[in-house]
């Protein structure tokens, strides 16, 4: 069955894209959708490095609810500042020391960062110990490194293998 579905995921979110693209249940759209659902993961796979082999899906769940209200509060907190005097935004970047090796959750870190308004991801460092992050509004450097490594880079070590 792992032949056919190297990534029953992507083989699921391709089927339901394609007839919502389609808009259309007709049976040749149906069809179609199963053979690419087969066809472009198989394809895919050639591209693919090494599977992300996520260990702990529940806690990914509520990490990615954690995110979602993280994104929120900050785009409210972003829109104050930026209402409010420009004098009271400290802009800065900081360094963030990675205990997670895994790559696949470095990226998923990364991109954590840079969904969240306020924050950017700018750089990894050549040998994946450290994340360069731009701020926003920097008022210290060592509370924004601990608020990023208890949020989202613990869970994600226990995420990702």
């Amino acid at each position: 069955m792992k032949a056919w579905f190297p990534a029953p995921l992507l083989s699921l979110a391709v089927f339901v894209v394609w007839l919502l693209l389609a808009a259309t249940l007709d049976p040749a759209h149906l069809l179609l959708a199963a053979v690419l659902a087969v066809l472009l993961p198989l394809a895919a796979q050639r591209l693919r490095g090494e599977s992300a082999g996520i260990r702990r899906p529940l806690l990914a769940v509520r990490l990615g609810l954690r995110v979602l209200g993280d994104i929120v509060m900050s785009n409210l907190e972003v829109a104050g500042r930026i209402l409010g005097r420009e004098s009271k935004i400290h802009p800065g970047f900081v360094w963030i020391p990675l205990e997670i090796t895994n790559p696949h959750g470095i990226a998923a870190l990364a991109g954590i960062i840079t969904m969240t308004p306020g924050t950017l991801s700018a750089e990894l460092a050549p040998d994946g110990r450290h994340l360069l992050v731009h701020c926003f509004h920097l008022d210290d450097a060592a509370a924004t490194i601990a608020q990023i490594k208890q949020r989202y880079e613990s869970p994600l070590r226990e995420i990702f293998p």
